[in-house]
């Protein structure tokens, strides 16, 4: 070989790549796979009815939010459809006065479809706002895992990450996300 490919050859050295990382992540002795001291029968069988009963919670409470946001998002499609079926003659047929005065079947038929179109969007815009609230709430990071129950001395995960839906301690604000 030429003195020409020897250099080219040694500029492909995996030395020559590692530099390219600024920086190795800190090497922490917490998050290591070490062995775990297990726990007792009665007292797994404690925290496992704990951590079940807290998972079970916080998917309450997201429940919770995704029912009010998507109720609150989807009024107007509910109160178009509603007012569509109440005054159709076929459906309901309601003797209220706006029945008889403004609503007839034609009407009636165009609020149904009117709101069955108007649905889509909304879903959309209701999905975004309840995944943009748990993201901002860090809903997600309230849920457990088992080994919690089953280990001594394994961390709540949201301990590391800046507390119960707080925000962490070093957030990246290039990292951005479209819905």
């Amino acid at each position: 070989m030429c003195d020409q490919e020897i250099e080219g050859f040694e500029a492909d050295n995996p030395s020559d790549k590692f530099r390219m990382i600024p920086s190795l992540p800190p090497y922490d002795m917490d998050d290591q796979l070490l062995p775990r001291e297990p726990r007792s029968a009665w007292c797994c069988w404690a925290w496992t009815l704990m951590v079940v009963a807290m998972n079970f919670a916080v998917f309450l409470m997201n429940l919770l939010l995704m029912f009010t946001i998507f109720t609150i998002v989807l009024l107007p499609t509910i109160v178009v459809v509603y007012l569509g079926f109440q005054c159709h003659s076929r459906v309901l047929h309601s003797a209220a006065h706006y029945c008889k005065t403004v609503l007839d079947d034609n009407s009636s038929s165009a609020l149904i479809v009117l709101g069955f179109i108007i649905m889509s969007p909304l879903i959309v815009v209701a999905v975004a706002i309840y995944c943009s609230l748990a993201r901002c709430l860090r809903l997600f990071m309230c849920f457990q895992p088992y080994s919690r129950a089953v280990y001594k001395g394994v961390k709540w995960q949201w301990c590391e990450e800046g507390g119960l839906c707080g925000y962490a301690k070093e957030q990246n604000t290039q990292v951005k996300a479209w819905v």
